[in-house]
């Protein structure tokens, strides 16, 4: 399959006008499917509405057949025509959020999507993307659109066009470069069709942003606990994860390079994930930042390009920092926890 690659300003006043949103329009409603960016990651959009559309965002990811995909839409009617009921909570929510990096998940109507968008199961996740080129595409093929992150399951999510074509050029219809995304970590999904909603991923919009407008919002014991079972099928896999094994480490910088060192005499290449503070101090082959630990919104902006960069090089072990618990670090650390398949080092 050839790629399509188009660049897109995303400053422009009327990006309805380019040609290049229409090409890309166009494909999603031929049940094409279509990289473009959101303000978290690039997502892999193709028509949820379609079996065959979604089978083909499956097939270019290589995702499993129960992880459910999220769907995006560009105006806040479309929820009625799939969606059941919408809860005063996530009014509340959509209100004060969307567009932007939150998630909402829903009881579903049947039969209005594909079962394969949903994995069968009987809710719905959905959320309007708070970036212009993002709902421009949206708006001009009025679809609601199935679109996980763009990028082969498994491993560090897009946040450039480039990141996008390395991992699905030859496999998918085309690729809109609208620049690099600014969030960097995928959208909080919260469930809505509990009583008190749970946090089943958590992102930008924090569990304290949350309580500021609704009251209590749980979050799901498997995001705290490695044993426990996910509420949301995707979250137990492995996501995220550099070529090289990761392992976070709970200790002093000088415990990460007492690591390093070890390693070293063994004869392997290592490589520390760092921030810019700290990089000056290590003696790694490779060490790479991802942001000011004292701007952890910065860590989560760069964070998959930093653990992109390491497939780059012949590295055999990375070690990375950790984060605080609290604000978007939850998010950072919910990354890096899966992309270290849990692996843990206390120092």
């Amino acid at each position: 399959m050839n790629t399509k690659r188009w660049t897109v300003d995303k400053f422009v006043d009327d990006l309805h006008s380019y040609p290049q949103i229409a090409q890309a329009a166009n494909l999603l409603i031929n049940n094409e499917v279509v990289a473009f960016p959101t303000e978290t990651v690039y997502g892999l959009g193709g028509n949820a509405e379609n079996d065959e559309a979604v089978a083909k965002i499956f097939a270019a990811k290589g995702r499993p057949s129960d992880n459910p995909l999220i769907i995006h839409i560009g105006e806040e009617r479309q929820l009625h025509a799939f969606v059941e009921e919408i809860p005063d909570q996530a009014k509340q929510l959509m209100k004060e959020f969307w567009p932007g990096p939150l998630t909402l998940i829903f009881k579903k109507k049947e039969g209005k999507l594909s079962d394969q968008a949903t994995a069968g199961l009987s809710t719905i996740a959905v959320r309007m993307p708070d970036h212009p080129v993002a709902l421009a595409i949206l708006k001009s093929s009025g679809l609601p659109i199935a679109a996980p992150s763009a990028n082969r399951s498994g491993k560090p999510s897009p946040t450039t066009a480039d990141h996008v074509f390395e991992d699905l050029n030859g496999k998918i219809a085309g690729i809109v470069d609208g620049g690099p995304t600014g969030v960097g970590v995928e959208s909080t999904v919260l469930d809505c069709t509990e009583p008190v909603p749970v946090i089943l991923r958590p992102g930008a919009v924090t569990k304290e942003l949350l309580e500021s407008v609704i009251g209590k919002v749980e979050i799901d014991a498997a995001l705290l606990d490695a044993d426990q079972a996910p509420k949301s099928p995707g979250m137990k896999y492995q996501h995220y994860a550099p070529d090289a094994p990761l392992h976070l480490v709970d200790g002093s910088k000088e415990v990460i390079q007492k690591l390093v060192d070890k390693k070293k005499e063994e004869g392997l290449s290592v490589g520390v994930l760092t921030t810019e503070e700290n990089k000056p101090f290590y003696q790694a082959d490779y060490v790479f930042a991802c942001g000011q630990r004292a701007d952890l919104e910065s860590v989560a902006s760069h964070l998959y390009d930093a653990l992109r960069t390491f497939n780059n090089t012949n590295v055999d072990i990375i070690f990375s920092e950790m984060f605080p618990y609290e604000g978007v670090g939850t998010a950072i650390m919910n990354r890096l926890m899966k992309a270290a398949g849990h692996r843990v080092i206390i120092g």
